[in-house]
C-alpha cells in the first residue's frame, strides 16, 4: 500500500532535516495526518514558521505554500497573511523559543484578539538549533549551554499563558501520543478563532545529552513519566522534574486547583 501522506511531501527530499530521535518528525506526521483527515484544500492552506528546529517542520518538507520568516515573527506574518486573504487556512508551526521568547508578544496578542490562526508549538524545552541555550520552557534545574549548573527560573506554562490571553482552543500532548495529538490538531484547525496546540517533543542532541540521558528511549520514557492526562485518575509522577498536565484545556481550568500547571 502506498504511503498515504507522500502527496503532501516535497519531491526530491532524501530525508528530514531533524537529528536522530528528534520528536519533530512525529509532529510532522501528526500534522499531515490531520490535514489529510480533514480533507483540507492544500492550495488554500498556508504554513508559516519562524527560526529554529521546529521551523523546518513545514519548510522544506510540506508540498504547499510555506512562509519561513525571521526569528520570533511567525505569528505576525501569519496575521498579515490571514488579513490579506481571510479564506486561507493559516497554520503556524514553530518552537518554544521562537514563539514564547522573542515572539512572545505576538503570541499573546494574537490570542487576545482572537485572530483565526492555528498555532502549533513544538516544545523541546531548549534552543535546539542555535546551540542549546536556556529557553522560556526549560525546566528548573535542567542543564543547558547557558546554564551549565541548572536553570533557576520557572518556565512558562504555555497552555495557561495562551488561555489567560484569550485563546479559543488549547491542547497539550507529547509526541508519544501521536493519535491524540492528531485529533487535537484537527480540532484546532476546525476552531474559528485563535487555537494553540503544544506538542512536547524531545530533543536528544541538545537537551538529552546535556541532561545525561544515556539513550533516546530513556529521554522519551522520562517525558512519558512526567505527563498526567487531565480528567483521569493517573497518579502524579513519582520522579523529580516538571509535571505536564496533558489534554484539552478551557478557560475554567485557569481557576481549578492544580490544573494546567507545570512545576
Amino acid at each position: 500500500m502506498a504511503r498515504a501522506l507522500d502527496k503532501y511531501l516535497r519531491k526530491g527530499l532524501s530525508g528530514t532535516t531533524f537529528c536522530p530521535g528528534c520528536g519533530h518528525g512525529i509532529l510532522l506526521g501528526s500534522l499531515l495526518r490531520a490535514v489529510d483527515e480533514l480533507g483540507l484544500d492544500i492550495h488554500k492552506t498556508l504554513f508559516v514558521s519562524g527560526i529554529g528546529c521546529a521551523a523546518w517542520i513545514p519548510s522544506p518538507h510540506i508540498n504547499a505554500d510555506t512562509l519561513h520568516t525571521v526569528h520570533g515573527r511567525a505569528v505576525a506574518y501569519a496575521t498579515g497573511a490571514k488579513m490579506a486573504n481571510p479564506e486561507l487556512t493559516t497554520i503556524v508551526v514553530s518552537g518554544d523559543g521562537d514563539l514564547a521568547s522573542i515572539g512572545g508578544n505576538h503570541l499573546i496578542h494574537a490570542a487576545r484578539r482572537g485572530i483565526d490562526l492555528t498555532v502549533i508549538c513544538a516544545n523541546n524545552e531548549i534552543y535546539g538549533m542555535t546551540g542549546g541555550q536556556t529557553a522560556p520552557t526549560t525546566p528548573i534545574d535542567a542543564h543547558t549551554m547557558t546554564d551549565p549548573e541548572g536553570n533557576q527560573y520557572r518556565p512558562f506554562d504555555l497552555a495557561a499563558l495562551v488561555l489567560a490571553a484569550g485563546a479559543d482552543y488549547v491542547a497539550r500532548w507529547p509526541v508519544t501520543r501521536a493519535r491524540a495529538l492528531t485529533e487535537s490538531i484537527k480540532r484546532a484547525i476546525s476552531t474559528h478563532g485563535f487555537s494553540f496546540v503544544e506538542a512536547l517533543s524531545p530533543c536528544p542532541t541538545q537537551f538529552g545529552r546535556r541532561n545525561q540521558f544515556d539513550s533516546i528511549p530513556a529521554l522519551y520514557d522520562d517525558l512519558d513519566a512526567h505527563c498526567v492526562e487531565r480528567g483521569t485518575s493517573e497518579a502524579a509522577p513519582a520522579t523529580n522534574g516538571p509535571r505536564f498536565e496533558i489534554g484539552e484545556f478551557s478557560r475554567s481550568d485557569l481557576f481549578a486547583n492544580g490544573s494546567a500547571e507545570q512545576k
